[in-house]
């Protein structure tokens, strides 16, 4: 039987919110009660998520394979995964979440071996610079350089350049349609695809989702707006659509996969910029997954449901990169 959760602050008296189960346990664990990373630095907040991260269950793949590329200002690690020996494979290049400030391809290992398995595509997850100390544009460029190099690349590794696709998840999912954005407008690398995974795309933080679910769930409003005001070099980034792609000119990007979770803060603008798409005449796949938070998709030890959604956005790519 579902849990259900109501708070009059957020809400009028008669909506009733219903949180899976497993997710109502896990907002209840230790492991979701974090510091308000608001009232913390950006580096404790990186040293404090270390003791709260969820145990690693590294699903088996065929391999992996540490590599360097460069960035737009150094060398950037990057973690490559072949769900088999077939050469060449398609490419997803995966960026992280973690609002631009936090995150890293450690933590996203377990999420990076399911997406290439259930893909059946090689896999390049990228380490770019984080905010505060490498604002926007920087994640941003390196995200791109990293692309681009990985496309010329391609061959080399055993990947196929002609059949790419970015994906990402949070700040990870703004960051991998930018770059489609940067793609499309700097004449390659050619994309196929995009997948994109709760994305952040606001910083305005005004949605009705975001006043709705302002807290009790997982992600905050708060945090959104302080990730924002780390990640934004200055005010007048906010309405950059490279910085803000619900803002931007959609034509011309690649078909996409837009997934959103039902109590997520985040979950309205993910689902305004899928219409937005839409609009553009951009094919798109939207998916709401019910009783679901910010992040459940990375959590695989809590909800059978991470390992559905990643099988779904498998499934979308490898028809999307088929020969």
């Amino acid at each position: 039987m579902a849990c259900t959760r109501t708070d009059p602050r957020r809400a009028p008296p008669e909506l009733v919110v219903t949180v899976d189960p497993l997710i109502e346990a896990f907002l209840k664990s230790p492991l979701a009660q974090l510091p308000p990373p608001e009232h913390l630095s950006a580096a404790l907040l990186r040293a404090a998520l270390k003791q709260y991260r969820l145990p690693a269950l590294a699903p088996p793949i065929h391999a992996t394979q540490d590599v360097v590329v460069p960035g737009a200002q150094g060398p950037l690690r990057v973690r490559l995964y072949r769900p088999s020996a077939a050469r060449p494979l398609p490419l997803i290049v995966f960026f992280h979440g973690g609002g631009f400030v936090i995150g890293d391809v450690e933590i996203y290992d377990d999420t990076c071996r399911v997406l290439a398995n259930a893909s059946g595509c090689g896999l390049a997850s990228v380490e770019y610079r984080l905010a505060p100390e490498a604002p926007f544009p920087a994640p941003l460029e390196d995200c791109f350089s990293a692309l681009a190099y990985l496309a010329r690349e391609a061959p080399a590794f055993g990947f196929d350049p002609a059949r790419l696709a970015v994906a990402g998840d949070s700040a990870g999912g703004n960051l991998a349609t930018a770059t489609a954005q940067l793609a499309r407008d700097r004449q390659g690398p050619a994309l196929r695809y995009q997948a994109l995974i709760y994305p952040a795309l606001d910083p305005d933080c005004d949605s009705g989702s975001m006043r709705a679910l302002a807290e009790g769930f997982f992600l905050s409003r708060a945090v959104m707006r302080w990730y924002w005001q780390l990640y934004l070099s200055h005010p007048q980034d906010a309405a950059n659509p490279l910085a803000a792609p619900l803002r931007a000119e959609l034509a011309g990007l690649p078909p996409a996969s837009v997934i959103t979770a039902e109590f997520d803060p985040l979950r309205d603008e993910g689902e305004a910029y899928a219409e937005r798409l839409r609009g553009a005449g951009v094919a798109v796949v939207a998916r709401r997954y019910l009783g679901m938070i910010h992040g459940f998709a990375s959590m695989l030890q809590v909800t059978p449901v991470a390992q559905r959604a990643l099988a779904d956005i498998g499934a979308d790519l490898r028809h999307a990169l088929s020969a």
